[in-house]
């Protein structure tokens, strides 16, 4: 299980800039005209995690696989793309198919760099973009809670729909609202815009990579810096282009820290509240994406669902266990291993072999 995001924004604010940078590919056209990106751009990556470099050495695993990111290039939307101006219909129906979305935001000046707005103003995009998205969510919800339709819904479908339809008509967060008496799955489920999980991503120039500027300040002002992250598109992209030593030197010379991708993938996994565990062994060790708080035979599920269905057992060893006593024989010898049932609770870093009936 990895996750998807779409890369949204405004047409010309570096989405696919962001997104060759975050692949390390050219996949994505990136010019400087508004609506280059018609159809969807999607890239998977690795996400990188220094724990299983280890485990790759202490089982002598003969390969190594990290679990991946999917990130999606989305066309920009203009003002009334809910009624299907610009590329408005297909922009918003390939939003509803990404598990989070990156709002990227303009936050840097330059004459060279086209505008479809007159100025720059991050805190205006954003809300033309949710605007935009409620408004679509309105048409979708008024549809789906008509008479000839609402038939095919569950009682609880219909009640999420109407508190949301009430939200958006009274300008209240749905997602807010929302999340007080339901779960992210039974939301996700009802595929509306508006209450998908969010990152903000304010695309800056190089001298603002650390301390922000004027225009990220009035950003994090209104929405926060929780969820809110400092990326220049370009220097992801020029970092991309460097080898390993090259790229360490230049990013100490611009004082960063980690890149675009890093912060994303940890915001990420905070934002879906995700969690990692992994198989390791002679063939190979394996990073897995699981929900926080998933039980172990649904983690056994996401390897292949014959493991889920006979699940037995799982031998576990938290991943600090696993390095300290060298791998498995030793850590079942030393009393670290343990055996977990089925309402074992996987923790970030297990390392898990899982027992089952076929």
């Amino acid at each position: 299980m990895g996750f998807k995001c779409g890369i949204v924004g405004l047409p010309n604010v570096g989405k696919s800039t962001l997104f060759n940078a975050l692949t390390n590919s050219s996949k994505a056209q990136a010019e400087n005209f508004p609506f280059c990106t018609i159809d969807p751009n999607i890239g998977i990556v690795p996400v990188p995690d220094d724990r299983l470099e280890k485990l790759v050495l202490i089982s002598k695993s003969k390969k190594k696989i990290n679990t991946t990111i999917s990130f999606v290039d989305i066309a920009g939307l203009v003002k009334g793309a809910s009624k299907g101006e610009g590329l408005g219909n297909k922009f918003l129906s390939h939003i509803r198919e990404v598990d989070a979305i990156i709002h990227m935001i303009r936050c840097f000046d330059s004459a060279d760099v086209q505008n479809v707005n007159p100025n720059v103003d991050p805190i205006r995009d954003l809300e033309i973009i949710e605007t935009e998205m409620k408004l679509a969510d309105l048409e979708s919800i008024q549809k789906r809670l008509d008479k000839k339709n609402k038939k095919n819904l569950s009682e609880n479908e219909i009640n999420i729909l109407e508190i949301a339809l009430n939200c958006i008509n009274n300008d209240k967060n749905i997602e807010e609202v929302l999340s007080k008496n339901y779960s992210r799955k039974e939301l996700h489920q009802t595929s509306l815009l508006s209450i998908k999980p969010k990152l903000y991503v304010c695309n800056v120039d190089e001298k603002s990579i650390s301390k922000g500027n004027n225009y990220t300040e009035l950003f994090i002002n209104k929405f926060g810096e929780k969820n809110t992250i400092l990326i220049s598109a370009d220097i992801e992209n020029q970092i991309n282009q460097l080898e390993n030593i090259e790229k360490d030197n230049y990013m100490n010379m611009i004082s960063l820290k980690e890149t675009g991708l890093n912060k994303l993938i940890k915001k990420g996994y905070e934002l879906l509240e995700l969690e990692t565990f992994f198989t390791s062994g002679p063939e190979e060790s394996r990073a897995w994406t699981v929900p926080k708080n998933c039980l172990a035979p649904k983690a056994a599920g996401i390897i292949h669902t014959d493991f889920e269905k006979g699940f037995i057992r799982a031998e576990t060893v938290s991943y600090e266990e696993f390095i300290k006593n060298n791998g498995w024989l030793n850590s079942k010898n030393n009393g670290k291993m343990r055996l977990e049932g089925k309402d074992y609770i996987v923790k970030d870093g297990d390392v898990l072999n899982f027992r089952f009936n076929t």
